[in-house]
């Protein structure tokens, strides 16, 4: 980033710690919760100014199912209907009476001295 220029808004890096694709701007990992940088007004921007999508289930597989697997999956569409990017978050096994709860968010915050990308 360069003196004098506003970075971009969306523009992506790699946490060196997770791996996890995250946003530039980004001060703490969103993924693994480790500093990127010092910036003292991290935490507070961490928390996001509003949650729009928020979806929560649990899976009680029956006692007496037999033994099924899963893959959680998200996709990304945008206004045209067209993939962005799809990701398999996880996968897993689930033995008869296995519990397993999911939870999905799109947090949203607030753009500050960014220009758009």
């Amino acid at each position: 980033m360069s003196a004098g220029r506003a970075p971009l808004a969306g523009k992506t890096r790699t946490c060196p710690h997770c791996k996890a694709t995250i946003l530039d701007s980004a001060a703490i990992c969103p993924a693994c919760q480790h500093h990127l940088r010092f910036d003292p007004g991290a935490e507070e921007r961490l928390r996001p100014d509003a949650v729009p999508l928020l979806v929560e289930g649990t899976i009680r597989h029956p006692e007496s199912a037999s033994l099924a697997e899963y893959s959680v999956v998200v996709s990304i569409r945008n206004e045209r209907g067209e993939e962005i990017t799809r990701k398999v978050l996880g996968v897993g096994a689930l033995r008869p009476s296995d519990v397993r709860t999911f939870t999905v968010s799109v947090e949203l915050f607030k753009v500050h001295g960014l220009t758009p990308h």
